[in-house]
């Protein structure tokens, strides 16, 4: 198997064109134009966009004690088709990834598959219950090194509790990913408040229960001098508190998955639980706000907040269907079709947002690196003039619960590479990393 790759004429997200990218034994080793490719696979790039490899700062593997939905295997061949080269693995697992063992185990599952980076992300408090703090240091130094911290699926409500996990997190620059809903507030809760729930009749979730909370905790954040980082902002008002927090100086950055980039409450009029999701789906204002505050850096990073279910738990009446949606396999043409094609954003932005920022916020070394010389080699190559039609039935992942499913979009991932392996080649899954049983060279 070869381990030098020469991505000949490409384009770079600054908009260079006809770059050629000589990769060998994991690393950059040549950037230039018309280098020689003796020895080396030559991927023809030409009038392909060549990308730091993507990085989901939010996503669900299931893995330990929730196969039926997904795997730490099948749910990394997905981020890899997404054109993922790392994701950060959410904590409610069962067990919940509250101690080094679990977060461990995570973290060697991720190895052994050897499709992306697996970076578990720790629990806050133990069990996720909210009422004492997990075991946050052990976590941290433990060997998989975890710096991200979150309940994810349930809110910090307790402001004392949130308070010394912030001030905790500090001495290893961790950061808390914090899921805003004040449970008070949300209680029975189906769908976003507004005019379509009336209609509908569905007890609303309303947008103050989740910005009431986001500036809580960026005055927390700002009090305690801490890292905070606040999960798949939905709404408009939250846009406002988080810019307002970022003129301050406070140390907030934000997330917006995918389908809050496009989709709208007005779906849940299909009664069609593949739209339940938390938080819900807000309105084409609040949708807007997000686009264009993504567009300006005030949402920092896109997070797909992948989360597969079992088709039981989706195929049912509304009020008893699990919340959540798919997003690795989806997450780059959603994006494309909503940011790029709208004019919001450049792909030097787009590599930012999903590459560049995230693994900056996870402290994840090697990943999200400027395509020069020297760097790991996790790169992405991409169509962005393909077109296909969402088909879950046809997708790596083993949740067949994606909104997006019988859509058009833009943009096809055309190879991932993964410490310079092609874990994609031709749009297909091609290998794991060949190093997955021994300690990876690029951690």
């Amino acid at each position: 198997m070869s381990n030098r790759y020469l991505i000949k004429g490409a384009t770079v997200p600054s908009g260079e064109r006809g770059v050629d990218i000589l990769l060998e034994r994991g690393r950059i080793v040549e950037r230039g134009r018309a280098l020689d490719a003796t020895g080396a696979v030559v991927v023809d790039a030409d009038g392909l966009i060549l990308l730091p490899g993507m990085v989901d700062i939010h996503t669900h593997l299931r893995e330990p004690g929730r196969e039926d939905a997904e795997t730490v295997e099948t749910g990394t061949r997905a981020a890899a088709l997404g054109g993922y080269t790392a994701v950060h693995a959410m904590a409610n697992s069962s067990p919940v990834a509250d101690t080094a063992g679990v977060v461990e185990q995570v973290h060697a599952l991720g190895r052994r598959a050897g499709w992306v980076d697996v970076r578990p992300v720790g629990a806050v408090t133990v069990g996720l219950a909210g009422e004492r703090l997990a075991e946050l240091g052990a976590m941290a130094q433990s060997s998989a090194g975890v710096r991200v911290f979150s309940d994810d699926g349930i809110c910090v409500s307790d402001p004392v509790l949130m308070r010394r996990a912030l001030e905790y997190v500090k001495a290893f620059d961790g950061v808390v990913a914090q899921h805003a809903q004040e449970p008070r507030l949300t209680e029975g809760a189906q769908m976003n408040e507004g005019a379509v729930s009336a209609v509908l009749g569905l007890a609303g979730w309303p947008a103050v229960a989740e910005e009431s909370i986001i500036a809580r905790d960026v005055l927390l954040a700002q009090h305690v001098g801490s890292r905070l980082h606040v999960c798949h902002v939905s709404t408009a008002g939250s846009v406002e508190i988080i810019r307002w927090a970022k003129q301050r100086g406070i140390n907030v950055t934000a997330e917006v998955t995918p389908h809050h980039l496009l989709l709208t409450d007005d779906l849940v009029r299909s009664w069609d639980p593949v739209y339940k999701v938390n938080p819900p789906l807000r309105t084409t204002e609040d949708v807007e706000a997000l686009r264009i505050a993504l567009a300006d850096g005030t949402i920092d990073v896109v997070g797909t907040d992948h989360a597969p279910h079992p088709s039981e738990h989706k195929e049912c009446e509304w009020a008893q269907a699990a919340m959540g949606m798919t997003g690795l396999e989806t997450a780059l043409s959603v994006v494309q079709h909503s940011m790029i094609e709208t004019g919001l954003m450049s792909w030097e932005r787009f590599a930012e947002a999903t590459s560049i920022l995230p693994s900056r916020i996870g402290r994840v070394a090697g990943q999200g690196r400027p395509l020069e010389v020297g760097e790991t080699a996790n790169v992405t190559l991409i169509d962005p003039a393909a077109r296909w039609t969402v088909d879950p039935h046809r997708m790596a992942t083993k949740g067949r619960n994606s909104p997006f499913a019988g859509l058009e979009l833009p943009g096809a991932v055309v190879a991932t590479l993964f410490a310079g392996h092609p874990t994609v080649l031709d749009g297909v899954l091609n290998s794991p990393h060949p190093s997955r049983d021994e300690v990876p060279a690029w951690t």
